[in-house]
């Protein structure tokens, strides 16, 4: 979590948070909705949807505060107190199926603006209690990061689910088969199956679920504990993966860069200059040998004191003596 907040400062810590929390249905005055909803410290989130429109709202301490003393101008207390009671009694309408105590009422309204609006009242010190959800419409980024991304997980992994049960009915069959013709039999005869084929059984499975889909309500979200428990493992993967990730990325990052291959030293003075020679180019060459030559007057002297060497010259053959017919 730090890591992933160091690489994107600009990210709601309560955001990841909010996204472990599985969506529950939740019925509020009659009106089915899909509610998800966190309750800090000193700070809250909600999202409400009845998949037409998802709704949000998000509060910080100063804005509970200055709100409950709006719709309690009769009550004072601190913004802890204020906020302590709040979630204590809007907690369970928001996770509990929609339920609430004897002492508590909540209503639901569609504001004309396309806000969406819950009004809570209940009994604080032997006062009423009010407080409202106001929730606008979420953004498109947090609809897809909440729901619609986990959702498409969701599908993926019951499709290989799927495929994975189709393939061990295949070899349950295979194995059924081996046993028929060792000459095994069945005691009753009630429990004798089809063989399974894949294509025509998702057909016929297709053509007699869709019509019972269809025919149940439309506020009716069949959110149930299986699938709360399968969105809030992939919420679990995902976040492991993306908390992973940044880690990688930062190990990466220091590592100490790899060091140069490391440079043949020149040679002695006192080695062989000649054997280095033929590994230089010519014009290395050149500068060696002009480098090695003695310049300014010491070297003028020297030149000028030097007696020229004598050139060698072949010795000349002897003559032979040329021998007549007569000698």
């Amino acid at each position: 979590m730090q890591a992933s907040a160091a690489m994107n400062p600009g990210a709601d810590p309560a955001e990841d948070v909010l996204l472990q929390h599985p969506w529950l249905p939740v019925t509020i005055a009659g009106c089915q909705l899909l509610a998800k909803s966190w309750f800090g410290e000193t700070a809250y989130r909600v999202l409400l949807t009845d998949l037409q429109c998802v709704w949000e709202e998000r509060m910080d301490a100063a804005a509970i505060e200055r709100r409950a003393q709006e719709l309690n101008r009769r009550l004072r207390a601190s913004g802890e107190a204020f906020f302590s009671h709040l979630r204590e009694v809007a907690q369970p309408c928001l996770s509990d199926g929609g339920r609430t105590g004897d002492q508590v009422q909540i209503s639901v309204s569609r504001q004309e603006d396309g806000n969406l609006a819950l009004r809570l009242k209940s009994d604080l010190a032997g006062l009423p209690f009010y407080w409202e959800f106001h929730c606008s419409p979420a953004p498109v980024a947090l609809v897809c990061g909440q729901l619609v991304r986990p959702l498409l997980a969701m599908s993926r992994l019951l499709q290989r689910q799927v495929e994975h049960l189709g393939d061990l009915l295949v070899r349950k069959d295979e194995e059924i088969q081996d046993y028929q013709e060792n000459g095994a039999t069945l005691s009753r005869e009630r429990l004798q199956t089809d063989v399974f084929d894949r294509q025509p059984h998702t057909e016929a499975f297709i053509h007699k679920t869709l019509p019972l889909l269809w025919s149940e309500p439309s506020d009716a979200h069949g959110f149930n504990a299986d699938l709360q428990q399968l969105y809030a493992a992939v919420v679990a993967h995902r976040s492991a993966q993306k908390r992973k990730r940044p880690e990688e990325t930062g190990a990466e990052q220091n590592q100490p860069s790899p060091e140069p291959p490391a440079q043949a030293s020149p040679p002695d003075v006192g080695g062989d200059p000649t054997r280095d020679d033929r590994n230089k180019n010519p014009a290395e060459k050149l500068q060696r040998s002009d480098a090695r030559k003695p310049s300014g007057p010491a070297a003028q002297t020297k030149s000028a004191n030097a007696t020229p060497r004598p050139v060698e010259r072949p010795a000349p053959k002897p003559k032979k003596k040329k021998v007549g017919l007569f000698s």
